[in-house]
């Protein structure tokens, strides 16, 4: 279980929801009260905090973290607006394990996540997200060889196209809206990127995936999914 404390709805949300997408369970709170009652609870092996928060801000909390002997161990990533370099030595000098400015790429997000999991011996990914690959119709994607073939053919992707792709294969039928590829692919600052950025790329997929492009569907006034109907015999 990862906790985020993020007082901002929108940047919890997201967080959590990618999170989740990649594997992990999480939970957010949106001030200190919620979160401490919480903790008394379930000890996360994680913890996503803001400095800037309603009621108690995030170096308070992670102070008292850190002299809890229940909870001196937890890793934590700073998530905060605050990004000069005194702010970071701060942050880190108080016990944080590591420390991420706003706006943040959350695909950068989730790999200081699973490093600092790796790091400290915390394994919390369902079991089909241990797999290296992903295989639909004529689609095969090794992920960690960040190789895709396409009816056995590899298909040359930019790296917003693999990501892109990635995420559609991991939500097989799942109706994917613009703007949660945009939060999950472009990042945290995608606000007044434009939708078209979405129908640009998959665009260029679909062209070289070639037959297999066709797996992925226009939802109208939606987004997109990916889907593979098998041949009836």
């Amino acid at each position: 279980m990862i906790y985020v404390v993020e007082d901002d709805d929108n940047v919890r949300e997201m967080v959590c929801y990618a999170l989740r997408s990649s594997g992990f369970a999480a939970k957010g709170f949106e001030n200190a009260g919620v979160f401490w009652q919480e903790l008394k609870a379930t000890v996360p092996e994680l913890i996503l905090l803001d400095i800037m928060l309603p009621d108690e801000d995030g170096l308070t909390i992670l102070a008292k973290l850190k002299t809890a002997t229940k909870t001196a161990h937890l890793p934590v990533i700073m998530l905060t607006a605050m990004g000069t370099e005194y702010d970071r030595v701060k942050g880190l000098d108080a016990g944080a394990d590591d420390y991420i400015a706003k706006p943040f790429s959350i695909l950068e997000l989730l790999a200081r996540v699973r490093a600092l999991l790796r790091r400290t011996g915390q394994v919390n990914v369902k079991p089909e997200q241990e797999t290296n690959q992903i295989q639909l119709g004529g689609l095969t994607m090794d992920f960690n060889k960040r190789v895709v073939l396409a009816n056995n053919k590899e298909a040359s992707l930019t790296f917003k196209e693999f990501e892109l792709l990635h995420l559609l294969l991991k939500h097989e039928d799942v109706v994917l809206t613009r703007e949660q590829l945009l939060s999950q692919i472009w990042g945290y600052d995608y606000e007044g990127t434009s939708n078209r950025t979405v129908d640009v790329h998959i665009k260029t997929l679909r062209q070289k995936l070639g037959a297999c492009g066709d797996m992925i569907k226009t939802i109208r006034g939606v987004g997109y999914k990916i889907t593979w109907a098998k041949e009836s015999f």
